[in-house]
């Protein structure tokens, strides 16, 4: 058995400028401030709330200083979070506000009582594996990022479609003509993926799915690779276009015809806490609506 964590600062990261995230940061601000932590809010969100300015800190102080990272928002603010805080190896626990909230355990109405328990030892973890992206062309302009639950590739304008080519550890698997690509980690499976027709993946499994979208032929499926392998796309020359690439839904680059796209595994990882009660298939069943007879 690993040995307990030590929690001796907490760093605070959500959406800014949200009031009901705005109200729950508060709540756990004093409670940690009231149980002797030294607590680090990050300053785009403590700027629209009342947090001393001692106790305000940019993500990189936090992630220097910290030993918990708390996310509070939905899950698009652990994603941004989660690519962050990956290099730091600090662990991250999410408190939900957002719609899902598949990575976001932590309901607002238990926050102090949940959050006290994984302080004081009552927590799992786990570790989610990141893709990183960079965009290798003829200019001169780095483009370059990773993301926790998907990449992909789609058009530039709506309802037109693209051509590309795909590679897997540098052997040809086929030439596409669609709405597009996602790459998907098993943790975006139940994201972006889930709506394309992607398989949902345990996130324990080291792999990722190349799913396409709306592709322009009856034989094209969903393909589910080891996540170690190098995957390139090659963006046709055919293409009239400019695509565009998107990592996680929150960064996005041009791609433009004849420039190839490397997407690898991150070195880094993300490091998870959960509540002991945490159950990732009684998670499914609640966000997606499964039937819970036994």
């Amino acid at each position: 058995m690993a040995p307990a964590l030590s929690f001796n600062t907490i760093g605070i990261m959500g959406k800014p400028k949200h009031q009901e995230v705005g109200e729950t940061i508060m709540t756990l601000y004093r409670h940690l401030l009231d149980d002797g932590y030294s607590v680090l809010v990050e300053d785009s969100v403590a700027s629209g709330i009342d947090v001393s300015a001692d106790d305000q800190a940019n993500w990189q102080t936090i992630g220097e200083k910290a030993n918990l990272v708390i996310v509070v928002g939905g899950d698009g603010s652990m994603l941004y979070a989660a690519r962050l805080m990956a290099s730091y190896n600090i662990p991250l626990l999410g408190v939900n506000r957002g719609y899902l909230g598949f990575l976001t355990d932590i309901q607002p109405q238990q926050v102090t009582e949940k959050v006290s328990e994984v302080l004081a030892g009552e927590y799992t973890q786990e570790r989610r594996f990141l893709l990183e992206a960079d965009i290798e062309g003829d200019d001169s302009q780095e483009r370059y990022s990773d993301a926790l639950n998907d990449i992909v590739l789609y058009p530039g304008e709506i309802s037109r479609m693209i051509e590309f080519e795909v590679y897997i550890n540098d052997s040809f698997v086929y030439s596409l003509r669609g709405d597009g690509l996602i790459i998907s980690t098993p943790t975006g499976s139940t994201a972006y993926s889930l709506s394309a027709g992607g398989p949902i993946m345990s996130p324990s499994i080291n792999a990722i799915s190349l799913v396409p979208m709306f592709p322009h032929t009856l034989s094209s499926r969903p393909i589910s690779i080891d996540a170690d392998s190098k995957v390139d796309i090659v963006f046709s020359q055919a293409n009239e276009n400019e695509a565009r690439l998107s990592c996680d839904g929150q960064v996005r680059f041009p791609v433009v015809p004849g420039e190839k796209i490397c997407i690898r595994k991150r070195k880094e990882d993300l490091w998870l806490l959960h509540p002991k009660d945490y159950d990732y298939f009684r998670l499914l069943r609640t966000k997606l609506g499964w039937g819970s007879k036994l």
